[in-house]
């Protein structure tokens, strides 16, 4: 897809909201840890009056856990502190709080990064999403671990514990040497944490403390990363067609979020512009949203209407659309003649609304 003169020159605009200004993000690992720590020892101390006051308290120190993981999520694109090393002495710590290890997320997330919305290298650091034609013609057998995988409950409910208490714990194939040292590093000093947590208030305390806290985290980092690529007009394109600025502008959103919200996600709704320069702060992406007005013309989604996206399951290569299980079900019951379908050119609908 060629790029008209203003989105190719989008990614040099961004540069003057790349710089870090080291007071700002001091600021604001003041204004996450520390709360972050006395909304647990508040929940620890609540347990003795009732635990339905206990509840209240871990789901606002959940909040500052996405926020803690929006400042490793800087950490691990050099864009929190100017030094490489304290980047990464910072981005180790926040991942042992948020349960990432630093060096195997932010080798996954770069890969993100340089491929999203690219049909042709899908499968590190993103969701799992399958085109209309693929889907009608995979096995009975692909089709139900896609059923179930894309399934609200399995994404959201179950998605927390297989992320972020197994697969974050295990190196990848060929990982690097500092990689798996990291990896080994962040999962010994999670086990030690917890254990001295176990030991200073119980452990039943600290379940009924730290699991409401993981869970309501969890889900809503699943939420955010999914939502932020999952709406209905996105963008895939094939290698050839791919283009890296039209998949940050294109297929990233802005999810326009109350102010509350977005202060505590770190400003990562504007996701467009991150995408664009993942050199940018994470304190500075609503002042480059705010001062590009082509950037401003990004996809924008609210709390309601983001809600839509769960019912967004396959990619439709024809029309340049998410479409339900339910919009193929007829197709899918006969693959020749959806695959013949989706071969068939059809007008990029998107094009013909500009």
């Amino acid at each position: 897809m060629a790029q008209s003169p203003n989105l190719s020159t989008l990614k040099k605009n961004m540069a003057p909201y790349e710089k870090i200004d080291t007071k700002s993000s001091v600021r604001q690992l003041i204004n996450t840890l520390v709360p972050l720590v006395l909304l647990w020892y508040a929940a620890y101390l609540s347990l003795s009056v009732s635990y339905w006051l206990t509840l209240p308290i871990t789901i606002i120190a959940s909040g500052f856990v996405v926020r803690t993981f929006i400042i490793f999520h800087d950490c691990c694109h050099q864009s929190f502190f100017k030094s490489r090393l304290a980047n990464e002495i910072l981005g180790t710590i926040t991942g042992v709080i948020t349960l990432c290890p630093y060096q195997q997320w932010k080798h996954s997330h770069s890969i993100h990064h340089a491929t999203s919305s690219n049909l042709d290298k899908r499968g590190t650091g993103d969701m799992w999403v399958l085109t209309v034609e693929e889907y009608a013609e995979a096995s009975f057998w692909r089709r139900l671990a896609y059923r179930i995988y894309r399934n609200p409950i399995i994404m959201f409910g179950v998605g927390p514990i297989a992320i972020f208490l197994f697969s974050y714990r295990f190196n990848h194939k060929g990982a690097k040497r500092k990689e798996r040292i990291n990896t080994h590093v962040t999962n010994i000093a999670i086990v030690a944490l917890y254990a001295l947590l176990c030991w200073a208030i119980g452990w039943q305390a600290f379940v009924m403390i730290q699991a409401p806290i993981f869970f309501v985290s969890g889900m809503l980092g699943i939420w955010l990363f999914y939502v932020q690529h999952q709406f209905e007009e996105s963008y895939f394109e094939h290698d050839e067609e791919w283009s890296y600025i039209n998949a940050a502008v294109e297929g990233s959103s802005y999810y326009k979020l109350p102010t509350l919200l977005q202060w505590i996600t770190g400003n990562i709704g504007f996701h467009h512009v991150h995408h664009l320069s993942p050199k940018v702060p994470n304190y500075n992406l609503e002042k480059a949203h705010n001062a590009t007005p082509p950037l401003q013309k990004a996809t924008t989604i609210t709390i309601s209407t983001s809600l839509q996206s769960l019912r967004f399951r396959l990619w439709d290569e024809r029309t340049k659309t998410f479409v339900s299980f339910k919009d193929v079900k007829k197709l899918v019951r006969k693959p020749s003649a959806v695959v013949a379908e989706v071969l068939t050119p059809r007008p990029d609908l998107r094009s013909e609304g500009k």
